[in-house]
């Protein structure tokens, strides 16, 4: 089929651009969906210096690749986040210490991510929200749904700017639904649309991996939100539950065996992607599918090669015709 497979880059950021082209290539992947650190992609830079967009382009296109995404995770958290010291990591020093500054950091950094994408010819920015309720979850001590409220009301204020500028770009924005941000399963995916007034600039970036490990049948998201799939990440998980392990791991980092769950390489967990290719077929998405590869105890060349292959050996075009209406003759 003509779907793309393509590397997310932001478990590469170690490696320069120009390294990390020709090794995609080599695995076998279509295109890049450039993450906005690292050397990858300086999106402040990429806003208002074309030259710089193209030369970008130039040096994937020498290497055969193309991009369709780019991705901003670090800055879209912060949006929303309550922002201690942990997001000091992916801050500008400046703003250290401070959450409002790193707040009106990170929204002025997702303006100009779609800015950048605008100049770069890309359609979809993928990305983060943050969410300043996301610690109220257990709902003890008692949480109260006015609580709850003004952590959706926030969100809309303060991405509705941001979308604004996303509209003026003609870029949509794809929430990554996962843990620690607005929308991290499927109600809380139609809540945020909600807040938004379901405005055409919001939809998904389809991750099943962050579903898998909650107990869901990631394929039922695409087909509860058939127009907000704006793109998909191929990331694997698998649930390690064993009557001693538990599914909030312990406070234990990935690719510890005490965990009750952990990322894979594709292919090799609990997703059932020949059911997410189905979906996505029956929804007519043909965006890229862009593998975000992350498996602790695996070598991550040998897993992007593998990756690269099994995501072409599983994905298929949908019937364009009932297998049986040759009988109709």
């Amino acid at each position: 089929m003509a779907r793309h497979v393509t590397l997310f880059t932001g478990q590469w950021a170690d490696l320069p651009l120009g390294e990390l082209a020709p090794k995609a290539r080599g695995f076998g992947f279509d295109g890049l969906e450039l993450a906005c650190w690292g050397d990858h992609l300086d999106v402040d830079r990429a806003a208002t210096d074309q030259a710089y967009c193209d030369a970008r382009t130039a040096l994937l296109a020498a290497h055969d690749l193309g991009c369709w995404a780019i991705s901003h995770h670090l800055a879209g958290q912060l949006v929303c986040d309550l922002n201690d010291a942990r997001s000091d990591a992916f801050a500008p020093a400046a703003t250290h210490g401070n959450p409002d500054a790193k707040r009106e950091w990170a929204v002025e950094t997702m303006k100009n991510t779609a800015r950048a994408a605008r100049n770069l010819g890309v359609p979809v920015v993928c990305g983060f929200t943050g969410s300043s309720i996301w610690h109220l979850l257990y709902s003890f001590p008692p949480v109260t749904p006015e609580m709850i409220d003004a952590g959706y009301r926030q969100f809309a204020e303060l991405w509705h700017p941001i979308l604004d500028v996303f509209d003026e770009c003609g870029v949509r924005f794809a929430l990554e639904v996962h843990p620690t941000e607005i929308a991290f399963d499927i109600v809380s995916a139609h809540r945020a649309l909600e807040a938004l007034d379901r405005r055409e600039a919001f939809g998904f970036n389809f991750d099943p991996s962050h579903l898998e490990w909650q107990g869901m049948e990631p394929a039922r998201f695409i087909d509860e939100f058939p127009d907000r799939i704006y793109h998909v990440h191929m990331k694997d998980a698998a649930v390690t539950l064993d009557g001693r392990t538990g599914l909030l791991s312990s406070h234990l980092p990935f690719g510890v065996p005490e965990r009750g769950w952990d990322f894979r390489s594709v292919g090799r967990g609990d997703v059932d992607f020949e059911a997410i290719i189905r979906a996505l077929n029956r929804v007519g998405y043909g965006g890229p599918l862009s593998v975000e590869w992350e498996d602790s105890g695996m070598d991550r060349e040998h897993g992007a090669r593998e990756s690269c292959a099994f995501v072409r050996e599983i994905d298929f075009a949908p019937s364009r015709v009932a297998f049986d209406a040759a009988f109709d003759k």
